[in-house]
């Protein structure tokens, strides 16, 4: 149910019927955020007036006359002539609370017409560990895949991971110039495995002989060679390995057949670029292909091309990610594409949609998004690295995480038991490190702090599971199913439970503008508020001790909180933890 929508609805059919047609959306439908004023508000009175040529306090009594949703409106007041507020039905709001319990969507509506949407997020490169780096891309993509499933949408995961190129290149020169078989030990794992590919790189950015046998290379593993392509095929089996047990730990989504990696495309390459070739959107000059992006020039003023086949024949990601802009319309047949990449490939993107549009793989009808993620920084607003300056791996800073946790948990209860001490340590710890992460807005940067992370009281996981346990707590003291099915008249009226239902009640409104713009951070927002709400109503209200009547009602709000603190959490893909 969305209220929002509702009254939204309601406002456009009464703009219609007093023949407003135009600049509609300058009026606007918001909850109001102190209900002694009303619930919900219409603003822009004045601003629409003006365009239409008719006095406000006109077009606000107007409006206000029309609005015949007399089942759930109490009372509509105009305020200052460009707001009116709506007072909503108790009896409707607790009505609606009731319908909650028995749909094991919290009565969220599916959507009316759902779309094949693909979701290219996580994308690490193979033979490397994963990093902090790729944090973001994996849980924000996560999430939204699971927040869109759950409205009803097609969604296909792609794990494009970094499968082809240069850097297996470099990486398997290196293990031919030490000697190293495809049976050998140390490349056996992905730690070994990355050790080595940092010695290779350093080689290969001092080496001008090196060099020149890693492009050598690289055309023999492009071409298909057998002895080069079994090394390959081993380290990318390694790497996958290792990077699934991450998202095991993440409790991400992603498995092996949702890996969709550059190589995947490799037969696409030589098509794309004669393609383009011959519709006259590439250039040609000794064998060195390239597209033009009209209208646009790079950091040097100089117009910008995009390279899509070098000199020595060999492709780069760029032929790649248009190959695969194809693959996806022509055979997933994509209604929406969404990448989950860092804000730094924004330019990037833009000139790889420029391309496949103008080159008609994808008709307008098709939206290519580009969701940007910021980066995570330390303190002093830098890349968040170690104090010796590498990169931080995911593994250890989950790990970092859960031993954190493990501390404070034993502190608070020292009488917990081991097993139980590191199933909800991990719990909360995995929990922690996400909930921080997905709560700040994915297109901006922010600081790394433990602190915070781990803060009981602030906007965390720990002060939200707390809420939870909090409530269930209660209700493992009463046969909830008895109350569950209770047939009676529900009885709200202090500010704390009604404000508690109306949030309750704006789930699928707040799920409904994250899927449009791919903003996580607003579950957890409310979630956050949810909790404080909850907090509230719980520290100045009896519940087990009140009469019959207002135990009922209570009991019914607190499962409805604990219903849909666990339905957030699990959008956001994280687990509960029922009690400690």
């Amino acid at each position: 149910m969305n209220i929002n929508s509702i009254i939204s609805i309601k406002l456009k059919q009464i703009l219609l019927n007093l023949n407003i047609k135009k600049n509609t959306n300058t009026l606007s439908v918001k909850a109001i955020k102190y209900i002694k004023f009303g619930h919900y508000q219409i603003n822009g009175i004045i601003s629409l007036a003006n365009i239409v040529k008719i006095k406000p306090i006109t077009l606000a009594k107007n409006i206000k006359a029309r609005l015949e949703l007399f089942y759930i409106i109490d009372k509509i007041d105009i305020i200052n002539v460009n707001f009116i507020n709506i007072f909503l039905k108790i009896s409707w709001l607790s009505y609606n609370l009731k319908k909650l319990i028995n749909s094991s969507r919290l009565n969220v509506s599916l959507i009316e017409q759902s779309k094949n949407i693909v979701i290219d997020y996580s994308s690490p490169n193979i033979a490397k560990e994963m990093h902090v780096g790729h944090l973001r891309s994996t849980i924000v993509g996560d999430s939204m895949v699971r927040i869109l499933k759950f409205l009803g949408h097609n969604v296909i995961k792609i794990n494009h991971i970094g499968d082809w190129g240069i850097p297996f290149s470099i990486l398997i020169t290196y293990l031919e110039k030490i000697n190293i078989n495809i049976n050998d030990k140390l490349i056996s794992n992905i730690k070994l495995l990355d050790r080595l590919y940092k010695k290779a790189k350093k080689q290969y950015d001092n080496s001008s002989d090196f060099v020149n046998k890693v492009s050598s290379n690289l055309i023999k593993l492009q071409n298909g060679d057998i002895f080069y392509n079994k090394i390959w095929c081993k380290i990318v089996d390694i790497t996958i390995k290792n990077n699934q047990l991450i998202y095991n730990l993440l409790n991400v989504t992603l498995n092996r057949t949702d890996n969709v990696g550059e190589s995947f495309y490799k037969s696409m390459l030589l098509n794309i670029v004669n393609d383009l070739q011959n519709k006259g959107i590439a250039t040609s000059k000794n064998y060195l292909s390239f597209v033009t992006i009209n209208n646009k020039k790079n950091k040097f003023d100089n117009p910008n091309h995009v390279v899509i086949r070098k000199m020595d024949g060999t492709y780069l990601y760029s032929t790649t990610d248009i190959a695969s802009i194809k693959y996806r319309y022509e055979t997933l047949k994509a209604d929406k594409i969404i990448y989950y990449v860092d804000s730094r490939q924004q330019n990037y993107f833009n000139n790889i949609f420029f391309i496949a549009r103008a080159a008609h793989y994808i008709p307008k009808s098709v939206k290519l998004e580009h969701h940007i993620l910021g980066m995570v920084l330390n303190k002093d607003n830098k890349p968040f690295k170690t104090r010796e300056g590498n990169t931080i791996k995911l593994i250890d800073l989950l790990n970092e995480s859960i031993k954190r946790v493990s501390i404070i948990i034993k502190s608070k209860y020292p009488e917990i038991s081991n097993e139980k001490l590191i199933r909800i340590s991990k719990i909360l710890g995995i929990g922690a490190i996400k909930y921080f992460d997905l709560s700040r807005n994915r297109s901006s940067n922010y600081v790394f702090n433990w602190d915070k992370i781990l803060n009981l009281r602030g906007n965390t996981i720990i002060y939200i599971q707390y809420a939870y346990i909090r409530i269930n707590s209660i209700l493992k003291k009463i046969n909830i199913e008895e109350y569950k099915y209770y047939n009676c008249k529900y009885y709200f009226n202090t500010n704390e439970e009604i404000l508690l239902i109306m949030h309750i009640l704006r789930l699928e409104e707040t799920i409904n503008n994250i899927s449009k713009y791919g903003t996580p951070h607003l579950l957890c927002d409310y979630l956050y508020k949810l909790a404080n709400l909850f907090s509230n109503f719980y520290e100045n209200y009896c519940i087990l001790q009140s009469s019959l009547k207002l135990k009922t009602s209570r009991i019914l709000l607190l499962i409805v909180t604990s219903l849909t603190i666990r339905t957030g959490l699990n959008l956001l893909g994280i687990d509960i933890v029922e009690k400690i």
